[in-house]
């Protein structure tokens, strides 16, 4: 909308000429403008409003070599996020070891993949200047972790952390992979957007206690991906229980149910419930995440299931 129009629809003047002198207009007689204007005015700018927003946004581009994108996320740190998106992702290789599995971490503030995998080191560069994947318990993995020192903090402003992201997406050779896990960093910001937007997603698990401050976060974080057009796969209730290992007594220490509450309010399924367990922190600090160290365990069998949960739920991958 022009501002000479502007101020004719809402300041009630009708200015004569470049520089020259405004003579009020009746209220009947902007009216009687409005209504001549309005359906013009409105089709300008649903057109001027598409194209700013058709330039602004990416187009999404797969991942070479890439079948499907799951992202493993969570309103807020601290929930587990990381360490169901390593457990998924061997939890999907040990169900069907025709597959095969990356986990790309995108948390550059706060890598954890490299541990929790238990590799170090920088990555090898490929003939086409690709950087090549680490590979551990059949997992090929890429993070921030991998090209930073383990202890130095990563001080970056917005645009040095989305060309970090686009290099992660854009230049690692993956060779060929069935799934590739995302292990997205907490919250609903630029890099959420920035993944959401760059790359076709197949779907989003979503991670929570089933504490209320983390379930806050956790809606907020499932409605930021449906506004992206990213299917919701589902939501895993982490540490759903604590079960002391001499008398057996269960003790809901972050809430009972509070995520398949969340699950029923936003129309979800819940992919699982994981407990807050020794064995499943001990498995992660030492690199030997609890699915590959520990499969029998009923620890492990709740990400196999979950594992399960996720594939039926994707869309069939594209021809």
């Amino acid at each position: 909308m022009g501002p000479w129009r502007r101020l004719l629809l809402f300041g009630g003047v009708l200015l004569r000429g470049c520089g020259g002198a405004a003579a009020p207009l009746g209220g009947s007689r902007v009216l009687v403008f409005r209504r001549q204007l309005s359906g013009v005015e409105s089709e300008t700018l649903k057109q001027r409003r598409t194209q700013i927003m058709s330039r602004g946004l990416p187009k999404q581009k797969p991942i070479e070599g890439v079948n499907q994108v799951i992202v493993v996320a969570s309103g807020k740190g601290g929930v587990g996020k990381s360490t169901t998106a390593v457990n998924l992702a061997l939890a999907l290789a040990a169900n069907d070891s025709s597959k095969a599995i990356g986990l790309l971490d995108v948390d550059v503030y706060g890598p954890s993949i490299p541990k929790m995998m238990n590799l170090r080191g920088n990555p090898e560069l490929s003939q086409n200047n690709l950087m090549k994947p680490l590979l551990n318990y059949g997992i090929a993995c890429m993070s921030m972790g991998f090209l930073v020192e383990e202890t130095a903090p990563v001080v970056w402003r917005g645009l040095m952390v989305m060309s970090a992201i686009e290099k992660l997406l854009r230049q690692v050779d993956w060779g060929q992979l069935d799934y590739l896990v995302v292990d997205m960093p907490p919250g609903t910001g630029d890099v959420q957007l920035s993944v959401s937007q760059n790359i076709p997603i197949s779907g989003a698990v979503i991670v929570s206690t089933p504490q209320d401050i983390a379930l806050m976060d956790a809606h907020k974080g499932a409605e930021m991906f449906r506004k992206v057009h990213v299917p919701v796969l589902g939501l895993v209730q982490n540490m759903s229980v604590f079960q002391c290992p001499k008398c057996k007594h269960k003790t809901h220490i972050f809430g009972a149910d509070g995520a398949r509450k969340l699950a029923r309010t936003l129309d979800l399924d819940i992919l699982g419930d994981v407990p807050l367990h020794l064995n499943i922190r001990e498995t992660s600090d030492t690199g030997q995440p609890i699915v590959f160290s520990q499969p029998e365990s009923d620890e492990a069998k709740a990400y196999l299931q979950i594992a399960e949960e996720v594939v039926r739920r994707l869309p069939p991958p594209p021809e």
